[in-house]
């Protein structure tokens, strides 16, 4: 979980405002590739962070590290794909991994190149890198209204409907318990839906920096 340097919170004020409608314009973006138009005709294809902003998950987000928007209104008898809605809650975590890929695109000799400037702005980018990574894997729980659950629903609906959905009422107690009481009872649950495959997912793009520059932020 990440702390409260002056820093961190700049940056996680930087992801409510650049890195959630981002998330949620890939949401109305793949909604609307894909034949609904609910979502732009809405006002939500938009990357101006006031169209997105759920006042809790902003909340949860300058707290914890890790937080929500407004879910992008989708149809989805209007998605040309049998299985267009799991492919439009997919393409909001997309999104974050692309921030990461974005980020380690950087010729690493421009840091040292600027001296002071380039070796804050490693570190802030290193945060930022974690944040998406975090952001990108939360939003993967199975738990509403987090992407995962609409994944869940679309690809395996039978599981769903018999031991999800019955939760759905329970969403906030569910995400207390798996932000706060599972840890705090030394249960690494972050650890192991988050903390691994983000760290799988940072090794894959630090080897693709090492790989285009021959040198990486990473060692």
């Amino acid at each position: 979980m990440l702390g409260f340097t002056f820093v961190e919170i700049v940056v996680r004020l930087l992801a409510l405002l650049i890195v959630l409608p981002v998330h949620e314009f890939a949401h109305a973006w793949a909604a609307y590739r894909l034949g609904d138009n609910t979502a732009a005709a809405s006002g939500r294809m938009t990357l101006d962070p006031r169209a997105h902003l759920d006042p809790t998950g902003a909340l949860f987000l300058l707290l914890t590290g890790f937080g929500w928007a407004k879910p992008v209104p989708v149809n989805p008898y209007r998605l040309r794909h049998r299985y267009g809605m799991a492919l439009v809650a997919l393409a909001g975590p997309l999104s974050h991994l692309v921030f990461v890929l974005a980020v380690m695109l950087i010729p690493p000799a421009l840091y040292p190149a600027l001296g002071g400037l380039g070796r804050t702005l490693a570190s802030w980018l290193w945060i930022f890198v974690w944040l998406n990574l975090g952001l990108a894997f939360f939003n993967l729980l199975p738990i509403p209204p987090l992407d995962g659950s609409r994944i869940v629903e679309d690809l395996w609906p039978d599981f769903w409907h018999r031991h999800l959905a019955p939760l759905v009422a329970y969403a906030p107690l569910l995400l207390l318990l798996v932000l706060f009481v599972l840890p705090w009872m030394g249960i690494p649950v972050l650890d192991w839906w988050i903390g691994w495959p983000a760290r799988l997912f940072l090794r894959f793009a630090c080897a693709l920096q090492q790989t285009l520059y021959g040198a990486s932020i990473c060692w």
